[in-house]
C-alpha cells in the first residue's frame, strides 16, 4: 500500500494536517521542542521521536538519528492502521522529515526505485537536504544495499533556506520518476 506523503515544518502542521485530510503524523523534534498535535491527528495514531538534527552520534547533548528511531519510522508506516495521508515533520521540514519521507515510501512499496524517489523530492522541494544519517541507518534497515544513500547524493544539497515550504510526495509521481 502506499499513501501521500505531506512534508512540512513544525510551524505549518495545522495547516497541512487540515489541507490534506491527514490522519496520521510523524514528529522528529528535538528534547525540549514541545508543540501541539493538530486536532484531527488521532493520538493513537502519531508517532514522536526525539532527534537532533545531526549526522554524527557521540556527543552528550545531542541525540542523533539511531537505528532504533528507524525501525519505528518503518513499523509505524507498515502498521495495519496506516491510511494516509501521512504528516511527517520536523522544526523546519529540510532534513530529518524529509529524510523520513524516503524511509516511510521505500517501506511501503519496497520496489520503488531509489533514483526515481529522490527525484520526486528534489522536484517537490528544491530546498529539502535529507539528513545523512537518518538516510545511511534507512538504507541500511530497508536492506537497500547503498541505493538510497547514492540517490540522496544524486540530488545534491537543497537550495539555502531559513524554513522549507511545505510539500507532498505524491506516489504515482515517485514510481514513475519524475
Amino acid at each position: 500500500m502506499t499513501a501521500r506523503i505531506v512534508v512540512s515544518p513544525l510551524s505549518r502542521v495545522g495547516e497541512m494536517a487540515a489541507r490534506h485530510g491527514c490522519r496520521q503524523m510523524l514528529s522528529l523534534m528535538a528534547n525540549g521542542h514541545d508543540f501541539s498535535r493538530p486536532g484531527m491527528i488521532d493520538p493513537t495514531r502519531h508517532l514522536t521521536l526525539r532527534m537532533n538534527d545531526i549526522a554524527f552520534a557521540g556527543t552528550d547533548k545531542l541525540v542523533a538519528p539511531q537505528s532504533s528511531h528507524v525501525e519505528q519510522i518503518i513499523t509505524f508506516a507498515r502498521e495495519p492502521a496506516f491510511d494516509g495521508p501521512l504528516l511527517i515533520h520536523c522544526w523546519l521540514g529540510v532534513s530529518r522529515s524529509p529524510a523520513a519521507a524516503l524511509i516511510v515510501a521505500l517501506a511501503l512499496d519496497p520496489t520503488t526505485d531509489d533514483f526515481a524517489l529522490t527525484e520526486a523530492l528534489r522536484a517537490a522541494s528544491p530546498f529539502a537536504t535529507p539528513n545523512a544519517r537518518l538516510v545511511a541507518l534507512g538504507d541500511e534497515a530497508l536492506g537497500r544495499q547503498g541505493r538510497l544513500i547514492e540517490a540522496v547524493k544524486a540530488i545534491g544539497r537543497g537550495r539555502d533556506c531559513q524554513l522549507n515550504i511545505p510539500f507532498v510526495l505524491e506516489p504515482a509521481f515517485w514510481s514513475q520518476g519524475c
